[in-house]
């Protein structure tokens, strides 16, 4: 289907309600025919937010540990070779009291 070219022919503003040159009216981001004056740009804050997915699992994953957790810290090589002797640390928590007054 062929349209007229509307040189000649005047259009309204959708906004302000006055005649302009069917030629110089535009059209907004929501659809209303603007002139020039009238004309507002899409804030960017109405565009949608890019939304990512996720990610549901690490990179460097560890299985618990189990307690008591036996730490060795070393093992006496120079006297006696191939001795498997560890040296074993172990810890204990104390009782704290607070008094409020």
């Amino acid at each position: 289907m062929a349209f007229a070219s509307g040189k000649h022919a005047l259009a309204l503003c959708d906004r302000c309600g006055f005649s302009y040159p069917y030629e110089d009216i535009g059209e907004e981001w929501n659809g209303a025919r603007v002139c020039p004056d009238c004309y507002d740009y899409k804030h960017p804050q109405l565009e949608p937010a890019r939304v990512r997915a996720d990610p549901e699992a690490l990179q460097f994953a560890r299985p618990d540990r189990k307690e008591p957790l036996v730490i060795h810290v070393g093992r006496i090589v120079p006297t006696v070779p191939f001795d498997e002797k560890h040296i074993h640390a172990s810890g204990e928590v104390g009782t704290v009291i607070v008094s409020i007054t």
